[in-house]
């Protein structure tokens, strides 16, 4: 076969370093708009992002150009320095080191794009270890708290 055909939905969580609730509405739009800017460089089309104070949401189309670990690093070190630039609010901002990175059905991308806008009232009811605990468990993916909140 001469042409290579991928279709691969993936989920990306992640949290700012020790979940401080740093992430500002003046800096949202801006901020996704320059992560959207990363996923298309490394051709892999956002679907939808979101975030709140402490973490963020971003569904989007897994590259077959690039190897998934490369395009999250590009994501957090690219925004990370990029979001210290904007503003002295930001100046001791970090991601935690890990993330979370699952895979979406083609028939559950839109309840996924839902769930993702609806952060801030969604978070008005559980917190984001609580969530990303949910997350593990529903993914089969067993999480080792001595390592998921740094």
């Amino acid at each position: 076969m001469s042409q290579s055909l991928t279709n691969i939905v993936v989920h990306l969580v992640f949290s700012t370093k020790g979940r401080r609730q740093l992430l500002r509405d003046d800096e949202r739009s801006q901020l996704h708009a320059y992560i959207t800017g990363i996923l298309k460089h490394h051709d892999a089309p956002l679907i939808e992002i979101n975030s709140v104070r402490d973490h963020i949401h971003i569904l989007f189309a897994q590259s077959k150009n690039h190897a998934p670990a490369k395009i999250v690093e590009q994501v957090k070190s690219s925004s990370s320095v990029w979001i210290k630039a904007q503003h002295a609010w930001y100046a001791d901002f970090a991601w935690q080191r890990g993330y979370g990175e699952f895979s979406v059905s083609p028939m559950h991308v839109e309840a996924v794009r839902d769930y993702i806008r609806k952060q801030p009232e969604h978070h008005a009811q559980e917190d984001f270890q609580t969530e990303f605990r949910r997350f593990c468990e529903k993914n089969g993916k067993p999480l080792d708290e001595r390592y998921a909140w740094d």
